[in-house]
C-alpha cells in the first residue's frame, strides 16, 4: 500500500477545506451560492461521476469477477454500517444531530476521496472495485439515507418512484449498461467526446464539494465546534470503532485479505459530504453541524486512516 499517495490526497483535501473556509470568510460563497452548488454536485456532478467511472472499466473475466465483488461489498458494508450506526447514535439527545451523525456514519466519502484513495492503496484493481462499490452506496444513500435525514421532517417524503428512480441510481443503471456493452461480441465503444464531457463535469465533484465544506465549517464559531462533544464521539466510532470492527469480521469471516483491507479502508473513510449538501437542499437547520462533522473526520482522517491500514495488516496477519 502506498502511504505516500494517501498523506498526498489527504493534504490536498485539507487545502481545499481550507479554501473553502477563505472562500466564506470573504463573501465568495454566501448562503445562496452555497446551495445552488449543492444542487449542482447532487443533480449533476455525482450523476455523471458515477456514469464516467463505470463507463471506463474495460470488461473482461478479471474485471467482472472485480466489479462483482465490489458491488457486494458495497451493499453489504452499507447494511452492517447501517445497523451499527443505529446504534451508536441513540445517546445524542438532539433529533436532527443524531439523525446527521446516523447519516454521517453510515456513508464515506468512496467517491470523492475514495477514488483516489483505493487506486494510491491497491492500484487499478482497488480503483476497479471502488468504482463498483459507490453502486452499493447510492442505492442505500437516495433510499436508507434520504429516510435517516428525514425523519420526523415533511419536506422529506420516500416514495417507491423516489427509491428507484433518483440522483444514484438511474446514473448507477446507465453506467453497468455501458460496461456490460463492452462484453467481447460486441464492438461498440463510447465516444471520446461523450467521455471527455461525463468526466469534464464529474471532476467538478472533489473541488466543489469539498469547498461547500469548508464553507459551511466557516460559519461555526470555533469554541462551539470545540465544546460539540457529539464531534468526537462521532469521528471516534467513523474513523477508528467501525473500520477496526469491520476488519475483525471480515478476517473472522475468512474474506480474501485484499478484501478485507478494501472493505477496512472504505469503512476508514471520512464521512461523505453528501451529508452537508443534503442538509442544504432540504433547509434542516442542523447543516452547520454535519459541516463540523465532515470537516472534523477529513483533518483527522490524515492521522486515523494510515493508522486503521497498519492495525488492518497486523490483524490479517494473525
Amino acid at each position: 500500500m502506498n502511504f505516500s499517495a494517501l498523506l498526498q490526497i489527504i493534504l490536498t483535501l485539507f487545502l481545499l477545506i481550507a479554501c473553502g473556509v477563505i472562500c466564506r470568510k470573504t463573501g465568495i460563497i454566501d448562503n445562496v451560492a452555497s446551495k445552488n452548488l449543492s444542487a449542482l454536485i447532487i443533480k449533476v456532478g455525482q450523476p455523471m461521476m458515477i456514469i464516467a467511472a463505470l463507463a471506463k472499466q474495460q470488461f473482461n473475466e478479471e474485471n467482472l469477477k472485480l466489479a462483482i465483488i465490489g458491488t457486494v461489498s458495497g451493499i453489504a458494508m452499507h447494511v452492517i454500517l447501517a445497523a451499527m450506526a443505529y446504534g451508536a447514535c441513540l445517546p445524542i439527545p438532539n433529533r436532527d444531530r443524531r439523525n446527521i451523525s446516523e447519516f454521517a456514519l453510515i456513508f464515506a466519502n468512496c467517491g470523492f476521496l475514495g477514488f483516489p484513495i483505493m487506486d494510491a492503496l491497491f492500484g487499478d484493481k482497488g480503483l476497479l472495485m471502488a468504482a463498483f462499490y459507490v453502486i452499493g452506496f447510492n442505492l442505500m444513500i437516495w433510499t436508507w439515507g434520504l429516510a435517516v435525514v428525514g425523519r420526523g421532517k415533511d419536506n422529506i417524503k420516500i416514495t417507491p418512484k423516489k427509491m428507484f428512480l433518483n440522483f444514484g441510481t438511474v446514473p448507477c443503471a446507465i453506467g453497468l449498461a455501458v460496461f456490460l456493452s463492452k462484453m467481447p461480441f460486441s464492438d461498440y465503444a463510447i465516444p471520446s467526446f461523450l467521455m471527455n464531457f461525463l468526466n469534464y463535469l464529474g471532476n467538478l465533484c472533489t473541488p466543489i464539494s469539498v469547498l461547500i465544506t469548508g464553507a459551511l465549517l466557516a460559519t461555526v464559531p470555533l469554541k462551539q465546534m470545540i465544546r460539540t462533544w457529539e464531534i468526537y464521539y462521532t469521528s471516534f466510532i467513523k474513523l477508528i470503532a467501525m473500520p477496526l470492527i469491520v476488519c475483525l469480521v471480515g478476517h473472522l469471516c475468512r474474506l480474501p485479505d485484499d478484501i478485507c483491507l478494501f472493505c477496512t479502508a472504505m469503512a476508514a473513510l471520512p464521512s461523505a459530504t453528501s451529508v452537508t449538501m443534503f442538509c442544504e437542499l432540504y433547509d434542516i437547520e442542523e447543516a452547520p453541524y454535519a459541516s463540523q462533522i465532515v470537516g472534523s473526520n477529513s483533518l483527522l482522517c490524515l492521522g486515523t486512516l494510515p493508522l486503521i491500514m497498519f492495525l488492518a495488516d497486523l490483524i490479517i496477519q494473525i
